[in-house]
């Protein structure tokens, strides 16, 4: 499930975030295998994550919203994945 739009979709065609606790960041999990708790993320509904403050709310730890902001911000948008009505 999407953290921005909260629609359900295909694990491929969302993007995994994780939190590594060692370098209290924000890590974007493109083999979608690292350990610990992650979350799931369309590219297109970054802002709305953002605007939410669901990637530490669904990783359950207190982030630095700059450097998830700085790491959403880097992610490439895709034009067909979100499904969601506008």
């Amino acid at each position: 499930m999407c953290i921005g739009c909260r629609q359900k979709d295909d694990k491929v065609a969302l993007t995994r975030l994780v939190w590594d606790a060692r370098a209290a960041l924000v890590r974007v999990d493109a083999q979608q295998r690292l350990p610990g708790r992650g979350c799931y993320l369309h590219p297109s509904c970054r802002s709305a994550a953002l605007k939410r403050r669901a990637v530490g709310h669904s990783l359950r730890v207190a982030v630095d919203q700059r450097q998830v902001e700085e790491l959403l911000g880097g992610l490439p948008i895709e034009a067909a994945s979100c499904h969601r009505p506008d």
